[in-house]
């Protein structure tokens, strides 16, 4: 690259990033007041408090009126970042600023709503059209779109997530996507098991004020029992998701086409409700299900674990379903996050409280999104700036290697997209549900 261009990409850099860090904080004060104001309160307090007609009546009026919002202006539906990408240098479309006012609004009305869909994707979507702007204002060449949106993505996730390396590592994955599918796991597999040796005999260059490069070879044995029970749930995740998907698509929506946006609303608002009744760690984006198990705070029996899961599997399918604007990323990482909990709890009662449960709900948030969203370098990566402590990172990299091989054997993990009819299934990508986060 020219210097001269260097340099114009290097402002389009800063600029994107500082815009892109504005835009995501709002965003995410923004669905949180939101959220708060809906649920008069925050919703983990007040939620079991309120009477059942309102919590059906909030996400029923919110979906409804995020689907309204999608119908006038098809930007505000979520889309993949490579999606997004592709379709800008097709001139298939353009971004402004009223698009990126109501998708911010569309997203934070679904995700407060109590919808089971995180930020994180409509954070990446932010950055990438923020970018196209700065792209043409500074009228580089068409083939530096996709590395400025890319750049825009990056900085999306890095804000979201306040986690800079994470949203590098999402943003290069993205790029060399057909790379990463198809030689990551090697590279993976043969970093973290010559670590497990070296590290054993060896001495490593350790900043001495840090806490997590002591490795537990309990934690790795372990992994030996846990790679095949989160395998048993991404095999129950996809078959669970596929068949109510196919349920709701082709055979609601075959029979009542005419009220579908109706019947689309008071479905999903019935269903969200439902969770929410529950317990309200069953809906909304996750994130504070992920924060809680990963820091120990919060102690649940193995049966209340076992049935957030069911509805968090449930509730995540529906709400691509309803159409919420939001990416799975997050929602993946708490179903992870509980289930790799339960198993700590479970194997605390043969090992004698040699294993912590918190340990294993942050490989487990890391592994499950990693394989289902087929973001292997991410999720390891994610892992290392989430703990900084090599009992994570190296489970997690083997784990995320191991069950994407376990369960490709079987399901065929690759881009899907949501769509609001069956028979868009021909048409232009939505957002990935299955490998991209936005």
């Amino acid at each position: 690259m020219e210097r001269e261009g260097a340099g114009t990409l290097l402002i389009l850099a800063a600029l994107t990033g500082l815009s892109t860090g504005v835009f995501v904080v709002f965003y995410a004060l923004l669905t949180k007041a939101l959220s708060f104001l809906l649920f008069l309160g925050d919703p983990l307090e007040t939620v079991p408090t309120l009477p059942w007609w309102y919590l059906y009546l909030v996400p029923t009026l919110s979906i409804y009126i995020v689907n309204r919002l999608i119908d006038h202006n098809e930007s505000v539906r979520e889309y993949g970042v490579r999606e997004i990408a592709e379709a800008v240098e097709n001139n298939r479309l353009i971004f402004g600023i009223k698009d990126l006012l109501v998708k911010i609004f569309a997203s934070s009305l679904s995700l407060a709503s109590g919808f089971a869909v995180g930020n994180e994707g409509p954070s990446a979507a932010i950055g990438a059209m923020i970018a196209q702007k700065f792209h043409r204002l500074f009228r580089l060449p068409r083939k530096l779109m996709r590395v400025a949106m890319s750049v825009g993505a990056s900085g999306g996730i890095a804000a979201i997530f306040v986690s800079p390396v994470t949203g590098i590592m999402f943003a290069v994955e993205n790029l060399a996507y057909d790379f990463v599918k198809n030689y990551a796991g090697y590279l993976i597999t043969g970093g973290v098991l010559a670590f497990s040796v070296a590290a054993y005999f060896l001495d490593s260059l350790v900043f001495g004020y840090s806490t997590g490069k002591a490795l537990d070879y309990h934690y790795l044995a372990a992994m030996g029992l846990f790679i095949p029970v989160l395998t048993l749930f991404v095999y129950l995740y996809l078959w669970l998701r596929d068949g109510v998907l196919f349920f709701l698509r082709e055979k609601l929506d075959a029979r009542f086409r005419r009220f579908r946006s109706l019947l689309l609303a008071l479905i999903s608002g019935g269903v969200i409700a439902l969770m929410l009744s529950v317990s309200p760690l069953a809906a909304f984006s996750g994130h504070e299900v992920v924060k809680i198990l990963i820091n120990g705070h919060f102690h649940l029996s193995l049966w209340m674990i076992l049935v957030i899961v069911l509805l968090r599997i449930l509730a995540t399918t529906v709400s691509l379903y309803a159409n919420a604007v939001g990416g799975v990323f997050i929602a993946l990482m708490s179903i992870g996050a509980l289930i790799g909990y339960g198993f700590g709890e479970a194997a605390n009662l043969w090992s004698g409280g040699l294993l912590e449960p918190f340990y294993f709900a942050a490989i487990g948030a890391a592994v499950f999104m990693g394989v289902l969203m087929r973001l292997p370098l991410t999720a390891v990566v994610l892992a290392l700036e989430t703990t900084y402590d090599y009992n994570v990172v190296v489970p997690t990299g083997l784990g995320v290697v191991l069950v994407t091989y376990l369960a490709t054997r079987h399901f065929h993990l690759k881009k899907l997209s949501f769509r609001r009819h069956a028979s868009d299934e021909k048409s232009s990508a939505g957002s990935s549900e299955s490998q991209t986060v936005a």
